[in-house]
């Protein structure tokens, strides 16, 4: 056991810093597919020996945890937020303020930082681990997100060098626009409401409610202060320079300046450079560098009188409207979209930008030929932002959102409650048919190598591919004589096709592209449900007893089921040999707590609260968070809270200690 245990040891703390390598240091040494083959053997040994879990695995990373509450916790040192200003003459005045203070002759030396767009945040760490992540709250207390923090890969679970035994470490979880730009193309897919920036999408994750939802999202988190009783520590720009030491992801652009010009340089140089920066910034934040100084500054009611934030204008241009065009996505969903006259912003001509939908061009009371206010969010994404009213004449034509569908005219309908307006031809509307295959086909789904998203349009024009199921009738007779399909990737083509059928039931009911049913979502159906059959014949009721599934989920998988067509192209699929069952890796003594549902609670003796969480779902048990009447069991340790052990007395759940779960899982069922 003892050489097991030091195994696990070992390939965490390889993971660890394979880890830092890729996501803070951009310099990994190991392949991807290296880097999960470890991952999975370290897994695989967790399952097996789960009283050798660390809660700070490297395994934390992919979530799975499922939080309905976040508790509030009061911060151990407050979390102030910053006076800004848009001008340079309150930055000087600022300054003055500084030096009646400290003395007009006195030596002040300034950090200058990027001020990142995201959602800040306070991580604790105990001899070198992490035990707790807050939000900012109101700065007086936050609410505890520590596992959904866990699985952002630029945060440390475990510290390197020589680090204080105890401190706190601010920081900023911000998300990519690539990142941001991706999980909106996904949703106008689906249909769903586009989020309307980085900065709330990412704050909004922090708080999801499902942990391994929050380790799919691209989410990156930068570091910017240290506190603690005592850090041994003379300034702010020592402490960034620590704090990348001790392996967090510290950005390379704070500069230090002797001087308010010198600050104004710093700030020059950024309003240029930021606008290739992959992330959205709003400002410079600029800090008196010397600790003690900024002791004797100290604080006003809301912000620290050492600090200030000098905010940028998002850059504007203006431009002329000169149509509106409509796109169909896969799910029916129709997005207008603005054409510009070309114009120049942040060094990319824009020439197109998205209106999302009838109720954004009411709202903004735009007119065709109207002269525009755009701007380049974050840089990428064009928006229209406003009119110049003074440029209007009355002659504008007004817009009128179209009744049908721009692609096959058939009448478009908006349900109630719905932003998005749908045009229902599914059969028979050629993008929405282009965009399933090209779903089907994605890399989250069957992954089918050779066969891209242009080559669907040509074999969908060509008359050989109507659905997804016409994948698997494709002629190799039929593809050869068509332009740029050599034999070589027509070869290529059917033997990515081939390798799909071997992809599990998951990820075939992922690439069906129901409705509101991601990737996580198949998952949980797929492994509720054990087979396409049994799902087909699931009511709404059975559905939304699976954990995690509501309502809006449920009514749209019985309903795309109900569908003849469907479920014509699902028998071609079963015909033609693809994963319509979910594999079963446990046997039937593995399966003792198949569907039943545990909380788990409090200290053991012999197993983490992790480790015994483990244990459960490898014997086929559900872990949830809360008890309620849908509760079968609690597991409870040491220091249990209250509320949750009488609840589960009211409501006759049994209370399982340790040797009683032990037995339990010996005994069965």
């Amino acid at each position: 056991m003892e050489k097991i245990q030091k195994k696990i040891l070992n390939l965490s703390n390889k993971l660890h810093e394979h880890n830092h390598r890729y996501y803070i240091e951009d310099a990994p040494v190991i392949t991807d597919f290296t880097f999960d083959k470890m991952l999975s053997e370290l897994q695989d040994l967790e399952k097996q020996y789960p009283q050798f879990k660390d809660p700070n695995s490297p395994t934390q990373r992919v979530g799975g945890g499922v939080t309905k509450f976040f508790d509030t916790i009061v911060h151990r040192y407050p979390m102030y937020s910053l006076s800004n200003t848009y001008s340079k003459d309150e930055l000087v005045q600022w300054e003055t303020r500084i030096r009646k203070i400290l003395g007009v002759d006195t030596e002040i030396s300034y950090t200058c930082e990027l001020k990142f767009d995201g959602a800040s945040i306070s991580l604790t760490y105990e001899n070198g681990a992490l035990v707790q992540a807050l939000t900012r709250g109101d700065g007086v207390q936050g609410d505890a997100i520590t596992t959904n923090v866990k699985t952002i890969n630029s945060i440390p679970l475990k510290l390197k060098g020589n680090y204080p035994k105890f401190f706190e470490i601010r920081g900023e979880i911000i998300l990519p626009w690539m990142g941001f730009h991706k999980m909106n193309e996904k949703r106008a897919e689906l249909g769903e409401p586009l989020y309307s920036n980085p900065r709330n999408t990412a704050s909004g994750s922090l708080k999801l409610q499902d942990s391994s939802l929050v380790a799919e999202r691209p989410l990156i988190c930068f570091f910017y202060a240290l506190a603690a009783d005592q850090l041994m520590i003379d300034s702010q720009f020592e402490a960034l320079k620590k704090a990348r030491e001790w392996g967090f992801k510290v950005p390379d652009s704070a500069s230090l300046a002797h001087s308010i010009d010198e600050v104004f340089e710093f700030i020059t140089e950024w309003d240029e450079k930021r606008k290739n920066l992959p992330y959205e910034i709003d400002g410079i934040v600029i800090k008196v560098n010397q600790f003690n100084q900024q002791n004797k500054l100290g604080f006003t009611a809301k912000a620290p009188r050492w600090a200030m934030a000098y905010k940028y204008q998002a850059q504007q241009e203006s431009t002329v409207l000169l149509e509106v065009q409509y796109q169909v996505g896969r799910t029916g969903a129709i997005t207008p979209v603005a054409i510009l006259k070309p114009v120049l912003i942040s060094g990319t001509i824009v020439k197109r930008a998205s209106l999302h939908n009838q109720d954004q061009i009411e709202k903004l009371g735009l007119r065709i030929g109207d002269t525009v206010f755009v701007e380049k969010g974050g840089e990428i994404i064009p928006k229209i932002i406003g009119i110049d009213q003074d440029k209007r004449a009355s002659f504008k034509e007004e817009i009128s959102f179209i009744s049908n569908c721009p692609e096959c005219k058939y009448p478009l309908t908006r349900e109630v409650g719905e932003v998005q307006h749908y045009c229902k031809n599914e059969i028979a509307c050629p993008p929405q048919q282009i965009g399933k295959i090209q779903h089907f086909i994605g890399r989250k789904a069957m992954d089918i190598e050779g066969l891209g998203g242009e080559t669907v349009s040509l074999l969908f024009h060509e008359g050989l591919l109507s659905n997804i199921a016409d994948l698997y009738r494709l002629k190799k007779e039929k593809i050869l004589p068509l332009e740029r399909m050599a034999e070589k990737s027509v070869n290529n083509l059917f033997e990515g096709i081939g390798k799909s059928k071997d992809k599990p039931f998951s990820k075939v009911l992922f690439g069906l592209g129901i409705r509101y049913v991601g990737e996580t979502v198949a998952k949980r159906l797929a492994k509720a449900f054990g087979s396409m059959n049994a799902l087909m014949g699931a009511t709404t009721e059975a559905l939304t007893e699976t954990e995690e599934i509501g309502g809006r989920i449920a009514e749209s998988v019985v309903k795309y089921f109900s569908k003849s067509s469907n479920i014509e192209v699902i028998k071609v699929l079963y015909s033609s040999g693809l994963q319509m069952e979910e594999a079963q890796n446990l046997n039937n003594s593995h399966s003792v707590f198949k569907g039943k549902k545990f909380v788990v609670s409090g200290v053991f003796e012999h197993y983490s609260r992790e480790g015994i969480k483990s244990e459960i779902e490898s014997f086929g048990g559900i872990i949830i968070s809360s008890v309620s009447s849908k509760t079968d069991f609690l597991v409870a340790g040491d220091g249990i809270g209250p509320s949750k052990k009488t609840k589960a007395i009211d409501l006759n759940i049994p209370i399982l200690n340790e040797k009683d779960f032990l037995h339990l899982k010996e005994q069965g069922i």
